[in-house]
């Protein structure tokens, strides 16, 4: 049995309302002490200094480019980014090339990542063959291969009997649907969000109405089946509303956000900085406060990266023709750290939709500081400041939308299992 101590930590728990001084006490991976722990028979004791001692982030819908573009991002480079992040669990994407929509592809993702990624790998799968929404994929097959939730990501079912066919048999099977509610009529072509600022640039954009119509639409269709439904990113004060009736009245939908659209704005894109384009695209400055409002009152369940690795030719390009997308894995804890200095958001409650609501809606026992939880930590000072440099990310690529931007708060160590895995990274 390996026995590893924690102490002099202040310790974020995100199931209770503020951090608190105390230790850890960790035996073969798992946490089995909390608070005022003994160091009697420890292999090892981490002084951590009072510094914040906190569950390992759980980042929901990380583009990882295996198989198929592998020069963008590959499962080493993403487990390390992860590692040096804070993020311990990474729950990876179907759109790949191909996409994973067969037990087989499935199997090779995991094999990869079990191989070379140093942090816990969950790959979701698509929803529909292809991700064509034709015709959906073997979802009980795939539910056994590994799947832990099925979504074509930004390619939106638009054939209401394919969608509701699909949640019709994820109920049966219990299965976590994760959707992208952006009309894609009303998006295709879209840049930027429409308003003053898209008219000044020249830049075609999309109504913050796409979000709430494609949102209407699902909640209507979960009123039906009962799924199991989350959605990736709520961007927009349009779609609260929406949401927050759908949860009042039973409905079983979580939602998530990216930390992009809590930390940035329309505005960031001036100069047509291709880093910024993202999808959906960055919001007015009052839907990104409302949606920070959302995440402190619950409303939004959960802050994601949407880690999105794009290469240099891919953002090299004028504003409309480059590929929208940001890497996040390494900036993640530091943007967000931004909302907790602001006053907007306290660490518990930050952790909660980092950590302890995606592990819950997974149903992973992660995600939390208690007595048989396993031991996924990240160690990090809160008030370090520093320059972010992309050129030292570990992503293979390195379209980060804060190069350069001044930033608190630096990873110290990650664990995964109690097992250190920033050994030579940071």
């Amino acid at each position: 049995m390996t026995i590893t101590v924690f102490t002099h930590a202040q310790l974020i728990d995100p199931e209770t309302e503020a951090p608190h001084p105390g230790g850890l006490r960790i035996e073969d991976g798992v946490i089995t002490g909390v608070g005022d722990v003994s160091t009697q028979g420890a292999d090892t004791v981490t002084d951590c200094g009072g510094a914040y001692l906190a569950p390992g982030i759980v980042d929901i819908g990380v583009k990882i480019s295996e198989p198929g573009e592998r020069h963008k991002e590959s499962f080493a480079s993403a487990g390390r980014a992860a590692a040096k992040g804070g993020v311990t669990t990474i729950i990876t994407r179907p759109d790949t090339h191909p996409a994973i929509d067969t037990p087989e592809v499935l199997e090779f993702v995991e094999r990869r990542a079990s191989q070379d990624s140093l942090v816990n790998v969950l790959p979701m799968a698509a929803l529909t063959k292809g991700r064509d929404g034709r015709e959906m994929t073997e979802i009980g097959f795939l539910m056994d291969a590994g799947a832990v939730a099925f979504s074509d990501c930004d390619r939106v079912v638009t054939d209401n009997k394919v969608f509701l066919r699909a949640l019709t048999y994820a109920k049966s099977c219990g299965a976590l649907v994760v959707g992208h509610v952006q009309d894609p009529v009303l998006s295709a072509g879209a840049a930027v969000t429409s308003g003053k600022f898209a008219s000044l640039r020249g830049l075609p954009g999309v109504s913050p109405m796409a979000e709430r119509m494609a949102l209407d639409r699902d909640i209507a269709l979960l009123e039906i089946t009962g799924a199991r439904y989350h959605v990736d990113q709520i961007t927009t004060a349009r779609a609260l509303p929406a949401l927050t009736r759908a949860k009042d009245n039973g409905v079983d939908i979580t939602a998530g956000v990216s930390i992009h659209h809590l930390t940035l704005n329309e505005l960031d894109v001036a100069d047509y900085r291709t880093f910024f384009k993202l999808k959906p695209p960055l919001r007015s400055e009052d839907d990104r406060q409302a949606v920070i409002e959302a995440v402190a009152a619950g409303v939004i369940d959960v802050i994601s990266s949407m880690h999105t690795p794009q290469d240099e030719e891919s953002k090299r390009l004028p504003f409309e023709e480059a590929a929208s997308g940001a890497v996040a894995l390494e900036t993640l804890l530091p943007a967000a750290l931004r909302l907790f200095r602001e006053g907007a958001i306290t660490l518990p409650q930050l952790w909660r939709a980092l950590s302890l609501n995606p592990a819950k809606r997974l149903g992973l026992s992660c995600g939390r500081l208690s007595v048989g939880a396993p031991a996924d930590l990240v160690l990090f000072d809160a008030h370090v400041p520093f320059i972010m440099d992309r050129t030292k990310l570990s992503s293979k690529s390195r379209n980060t939308p804060f190069d350069g931007a001044r930033m608190q708060g630096r990873v110290l160590d990650t664990w995964v299992a109690g097992r250190r895995v920033t050994q030579g990274l940071l």
